[in-house]
C-alpha cells in the first residue's frame, strides 16, 4: 500500500507541525528548519513558487509536487487551498516512503 505525499501532509499537520502559505514556507525552507516542502502543480501564476525548488536544493530539503492545491490545504486541515506546505516537525508521519 502506497502512502500519498497528502497523508503524510494530513499526518504531519496533526501530530507534528506545518508551515501553510508560500511565504511561511519561503521563510521555513530559507532557515533549514523544513523537513520537506510541498508545492501544487495547480498554482498559477507558476512565478509563485519557482523559487521553492530552487531553495530547497540549496538547502538540501526534500522537495515534492502535487497536483491539487485544493487536496493540498485539505490534508494539511485548514479546508481551503493552499499554494504550498513546509512540514517542520514531522510528529507520527514518516518521509521513508518518499524518495
Amino acid at each position: 500500500m502506497a502512502i500519498s505525499i497528502y497523508d503524510i501532509v494530513e499526518k504531519a499537520a496533526k501530530t507534528g507541525k506545518i508551515d501553510k502559505g508560500i511565504n511561511e514556507v519561503t521563510k521555513a525552507v530559507e532557515r533549514g528548519v523544513a523537513k520537506l516542502a510541498v508545492v501544487a502543480s495547480d498554482v498559477d501564476p507558476k512565478e509563485l513558487v519557482r523559487h521553492i525548488p530552487l531553495i530547497c536544493k540549496e538547502k538540501g530539503i526534500k522537495f515534492i509536487e502535487v497536483d491539487s492545491k485544493q487536496k493540498l490545504g485539505i490534508a494539511a486541515g485548514i479546508g481551503v487551498a493552499t499554494t504550498a506546505i513546509a512540514i517542520i516537525e514531522l510528529g507520527d508521519a514518516k518521509l521513508d516512503s518518499i524518495k
